[in-house]
């Protein structure tokens, strides 16, 4: 429009009456690149194709918005056999709810999946482009990462083959299948007394094992043995376990204990780097800096499920998809009314 002020789409976004849609449907997709077309240039770019990515995906190809995701195909819960707290889709494997999610996404023509790894990113002057690991090279108006974290599995023999399985991150997800079995706790300052306070909720049977000296306060230390829960204080070399099924800890040594069940929750980085080349910002956390309508610190670029919170949850992880579809579509749709 002649004579009309440009404003930029981070405030229209923020002065627009956004309508929030959760919807909470697990999404997951794989598609060989063979079977797209040859557009190079979309409306969106989304990277990360599990639960987050395609939620957003869905949103946004359901609004007539030209978008691709791009996937290396090695979701963070790929070991773990059954989802849970999850209605509608509770105990199930998250391969089969992949499989679901992978034929309700491509029935939008709009949205097209790319199994390959995203190395790289450059601005534009009309956005983005992303060049993947096989040499592709893709741009886009905006971006999203639904890239999730990757955990720094603990320097313990047998740690990451029970990751998911038998050594678990969060009861809510998992508590109720090993409730009363012989549990443990990885962790040595606050967050074994955290754990413990919570995961009492779901067994008695419960040691902590802080793996070298315990950084527990003299009052937290009081609390959790007044709830005869016992402080182990001996380095750990190895799990022994069948198949990722935790039978006993190995100490330094060589002494045992045997249990059935371990809660950690060990350190984390972003999956992937690119939004920190793009410029956007990490929480103290190490989490994506986003607002209240999931866009970080960069302008157009946007991020959702894992990466963004601690909650690490698959529910919450398709409802931040979803709302950064909408959030997105609807700030796309009010720049393209003032063209």
């Amino acid at each position: 429009m002649a004579g009309t002020k440009k404003i930029s789409r981070r405030e229209l976004i923020k002065k627009g009456g956004l309508a929030l849609s959760v919807l909470a449907l697990p999404l997951t997709s794989f598609l060989n690149f063979s079977e797209m077309t040859d557009n190079k240039d979309f409306d969106v770019i989304i990277i990360g194709g599990s639960y987050s990515g395609l939620s957003a995906a869905m949103a946004l190809g359901r609004a007539l918005r030209n978008v691709l995701i791009i996937d290396s195909g090695l979701p963070c819960n790929r070991q773990t056999p059954h989802s849970h707290n999850f209605i509608t889709q509770d105990g199930e494997k998250p391969g089969v709810i992949a499989e679901k999610a992978k034929e309700q996404v491509l029935k939008y023509d709009t949205v097209k999946f790319l199994t390959d790894l995203a190395v790289n990113a450059a601005k534009t002057d009309k956005g983005f482009t992303i060049t993947t690991q096989s040499g592709k090279v893709f741009s886009a108006g905006k971006l999203v990462f639904a890239t999730g974290l990757k955990d720094k599995m603990l320097n313990i023999n047998g740690f990451s083959e029970c990751w998911g399985i038998t050594v678990l991150h969060c009861p809510y997800c998992h508590g109720y299948e090993v409730k009363n079995q012989k549990t443990g706790i990885f962790a040595k300052g606050y967050g074994a007394f955290h754990l413990a306070r919570l995961i009492s909720n779901w067994t008695k049977e419960l040691t902590i094992f802080t793996n070298g000296k315990s950084e527990l306060t003299k009052e937290q230390t009081d609390e959790i043995k007044r709830h005869n829960i016992a402080i182990v204080e001996k380095e750990i070399t190895s799990l022994n376990h069948k198949d990722g099924v935790v039978e006993e800890i190995i100490f330094s040594d060589n002494s045992t204990f045997q249990l059935e069940v371990i809660y950690s929750r060990p350190p984390f980085e972003q999956h992937c780097k690119i939004p920190e080349l793009l410029g956007c910002e990490l929480t103290e956390q190490g989490l994506i800096k986003v607002d209240a309508f999931q866009e970080t610190t960069v302008d157009d670029v946007f991020a959702c499920g894992d990466n963004t919170n601690p909650l690490r949850s698959v529910s919450y992880a398709i409802s931040t998809g979803n709302n950064t579809g909408v959030f997105l579509n609807n700030a796309m749709a009010e720049e393209d009314f003032l063209q």
